[in-house]
């Protein structure tokens, strides 16, 4: 399984015209948390990383080669992508939302296999929708519909997974069940890359974190070395307290 590094790497956020180049890379078997306040440009920051969103300056490798120069298909059976938000365009039930992510193993106009409708459904009984297989995605609640995206990428079967606030929608338990089963990709060899807003969750399940500052700056390494009160409190720009549970830090604001 190939490193996924950022080379000398400048987003392109409108109307910021600098920004501190980024040069990190994400191993397999690494869970990264990139937290930071909204319009820093973390979503940018994803969408470049896989290759939907062209940089000021610098590259995205995968392994020796460069994101530029790999096919589309080859990248999509390496890198697969939970968006934020989506649009549902077209009415498709939610077994044939997560049959889309064997798309890239297929041939052009190669009908999926009933091994790929297995690994869909396993995939969807992992998720906790299995149940709603014949249900189309566009009556399905905030919630289902994102467990629905997480069964998709994990039906795909890529090497690194780039999920931009995969807890978004989410209630307790199936916070931790989709954080659970992305622990359980990095033990597998894969890597995990996702932005976040819940530092909590970043300081119990990261154990890389990438702060970017609506200036601009930008800074990384393991997670204890990141999640500090000084570097937190100024990146959100509010007091806070910490206590310990579970052997990781838990941040409460500080109320005036």
């Amino acid at each position: 399984m190939n490193p996924l590094q950022a080379r000398d790497l400048v987003i392109d956020i409108p109307g910021r015209t600098d920004g501190q180049p980024l040069g990190f890379t994400v191993e397999p078997g690494q869970m990264w948390g990139v937290l930071g306040p909204n319009g820093a440009g973390k979503t940018t920051l994803l969408h470049t990383l896989a290759g939907l969103h062209a940089p000021r300056h610098g590259e995205v490798f995968l392994g020796d080669h460069s994101l530029s120069g790999i096919r589309r298909r080859q990248i999509s059976r390496q890198l697969g992508l939970v968006f934020q938000e989506r649009q549902d365009s077209f009415p498709a039930t939610v077994l044939e939302t997560a049959l889309i992510g064997r798309h890239p193993w297929l041939s052009p106009w190669q009908m999926e296999s009933a091994a790929d409708e297995n690994l869909a459904k396993q995939a969807l009984e992992e998720m906790d929708v299995v149940h709603l297989a014949d249900r189309l995605v566009n009556t399905l609640s905030g919630g289902e519909r994102q467990r629905v995206a997480i069964a998709t990428i994990l039906t795909q079967a890529p090497d690194t997974w780039l999920l931009d606030e995969p807890t978004n929608h989410l209630d307790l338990h199936h916070q931790v069940s989709v954080l659970q089963l992305l622990t359980e990709q990095a033990r597998s060899g894969r890597s995990v890359f996702m932005c976040l807003h819940d530092l909590n969750l970043a300081a119990r399940w990261c154990d890389h974190i990438l702060l970017m500052y609506p200036n601009g700056d930008v800074c990384w390494g393991p997670a204890r070395q990141m999640l500090v009160p000084a570097a937190l409190e100024r990146l959100y720009n509010q007091q806070l307290m910490t206590v310990e549970a579970d052997g990781a830090p838990v941040f409460v604001p500080v109320r005036d």
